[in-house]
């Protein structure tokens, strides 16, 4: 490791709290805000999330403040962890006060609501010009790296001395963190795998087996990868850690908030039970929207993604749904040319 970096770690939910804890274990002085004064003093008192990461011990050396202004104009690193909707606000909010920092990262997934674009563009827009930044992203469970379960992830960023900085303050004995400099390709494969867990959750609620789900993962992907490529993206970021794996991971794993969406409206329960029972913000829900807003514009179809909105905004049900996928035309699994292009 490298020079020990004060850092803010804004978002005290589940994903926020895991990856301040792991700074804090690789020795750097890591303060963990979040606006609920009540919770953060809950956390310093008992050294655990409860609401987020129960039953979960957090390194003595993790520090908390509910003050914005005071964590982020002391450090060296900010790193952001908020769900994407609260994303433009809060860099809104620490663009007066980052003068100090080398840079900003985060590891929020999804766009801005309603004008499609990535949260690289929206910090661009907002931060200081100079500012370098960075995106975290990856196959990565809040609970398995908050317990130090082994776990890979990669960092992406323009600046590449800045994305070596954010990798080697997260890289530790059983948390590998790689580099990367296609943002656009790493932030479309974070944000749209989360409409295909929904997909996925939705079979596997069904239990249509898992033939179903290996063939929707695998032709979700290659939506994926439409999108990317007409977006200017690189085929090699969704074939990685960005795209490919956080896909099987959360399309697979139950710990994933939009494959259990899935799950219950496959078992028939309502869309707003399931959000209910979840108890978290579930991205995918918007995210669908910006996804099909940004293949609308490309000209492209995505039947797999399509539809979850339709099932997403109730005008269809799950069933429908797959009737409607599996009633579509036979075609070549990948047009001619298609990867040479």
């Amino acid at each position: 490791m490298g020079k020990a970096l004060t850092i803010a770690v804004l978002g005290a939910g589940s994903w926020g709290t895991a990856l301040a804890a792991q700074m804090a274990r690789n020795g750097h002085a890591v303060t963990l805000w979040g606006r609920d004064r009540e919770q953060i003093e809950g956390m310093r008192q008992t050294r655990s999330n409860a609401r987020y990461l129960p039953g979960i011990q957090l390194p003595a050396e993790l520090n908390y403040s509910d003050d914005l202004q005071a964590v982020v104009e002391r450090s060296d690193l900010v790193l952001v962890a908020v769900p994407s909707h609260a994303f433009p606000e809060l860099l809104a909010s620490i663009a007066p006060h980052v003068g100090r920092a080398q840079g900003v990262a985060w590891a929020t997934k999804g766009f801005e609501l309603g004008s499609g674009r990535l949260l690289h563009e929206v910090a661009a827009a907002v931060l200081p010009a100079s500012m370098p930044l960075a995106v975290v992203t990856g196959p990565s469970f809040a609970k398995e790296v908050a317990i130090g379960l082994p776990t890979a992830v990669t960092v992406h960023s323009d600046d590449a001395g800045f994305a070596r900085l954010v990798a080697e303050s997260l890289h530790g004995s059983s948390f590998r963190a790689y580099t990367g400099n296609d943002m656009l390709g790493a932030e479309l494969g974070g944000a749209m795998k989360n409409v295909l867990a929904v997909a996925t959750g939705i079979a596997d609620g069904m239990q249509l087996g898992l033939n179903a789900r290996a063939g929707l993962i695998t032709r979700g992907l290659h939506e994926m990868l439409r999108l990317n490529a007409a977006l200017g993206g690189r085929t090699e970021t969704l074939m990685g850690l960005a795209g490919l794996g956080d896909l099987v991971l959360t399309c697979t794993g139950d710990l994933s908030r939009n494959r259990r969406l899935g799950l219950a409206l496959g078992r028939g329960e309502s869309l707003e039970q399931a959000v209910r029972e979840i108890g978290q913000a579930v991205e995918s829900i918007q995210t669908v929207d910006e996804v099909m807003r940004l293949g609308e514009r490309e000209g492209l179809e995505l039947p797999i993604s399509g539809l979850v909105q339709r099932v997403l905004h109730q005008e269809i049900t799950p069933q429908e749904g797959l009737r409607l996928l599996l009633g579509r035309e036979q075609k070549p699994e990948y047009p001619p040319g298609w990867f040479a292009s």
